[in-house]
């Protein structure tokens, strides 16, 4: 990101973030963050990196952290809430055509996550339930995100979203759960590299 292309001064506490996909994989993983020892460096290039503690449930000072299954996630979500309020930390781009846009459309928006969700859940979610949601608030500015060989631009700050009209509660527990499946999933473009970090700010 064009945001982190400064060194990183010694002792500075950062923090990685890793989205999984598959259940099996997390299972593994687990058995080497138990046995990570915080006194032996990491060598990451040039750096060496102290590992100071591990989290996968929420915490005050860390929302990004959790874990979940899909069932789970599709179980947990409201079937009654209507507003979906979004925050774009990193870069957030979106393929239109042969270019890019920046601007978070509840298509844009929506149609990634629900590709997401179909491709990998195996719980179906039909296209359709888009029709009903409408964004209601925007705090938003471009920001440039920027690998070895390109330069992106991507929206960052706050979007809400509400679903208008008469909707069966049913298709709003469906939004629910993707709009939950955006803090696993990411948005749009490049979330590889760290693009799309989006997070469901609750009330």
């Amino acid at each position: 990101m064009a945001a982190h292309q400064e060194p990183i001064l010694p002792e500075t506490p950062c923090w990685w973030r890793l989205s999984l996909l598959d259940d099996t994989l997390f299972g593994k993983l687990t058995q080497l963050w138990l046995n990570i020892n915080p006194e032996k460096a990491w060598h990451l290039g040039s750096a060496d990196l102290f590992i100071t503690s591990i989290q996968v449930t929420p915490q005050s000072n860390q929302p990004w952290a959790n874990a979940c299954t899909y069932a789970q996630l599709y179980e947990q979500a409201s079937g009654a809430e209507r507003s979906i309020n979004f925050t774009f930390a990193t870069p957030t781009a979106f393929r239109q055509g042969n270019f890019d846009t920046a601007l978070p459309s509840k298509e844009s928006v929506f149609k990634s996550l629900l590709q997401r969700w179909n491709k990998y859940s195996g719980i179906e979610i039909s296209p359709e339930i888009i029709d009903c949601i409408f964004p209601s608030f925007f705090n938003i500015r471009t920001e440039i995100a920027s690998d070895s060989r390109s330069k992106f631009i991507g929206c960052v700050g706050q979007v809400s979203y509400k679903i208008m009209g008469e909707v069966e509660p049913e298709v709003i527990k469906q939004i629910n759960a993707i709009a939950d499946f955006a803090l696993y999933a990411g948005v749009g473009r490049k979330t590889p590299m760290g693009m799309g970090m989006v997070r469901r700010q609750t009330n």
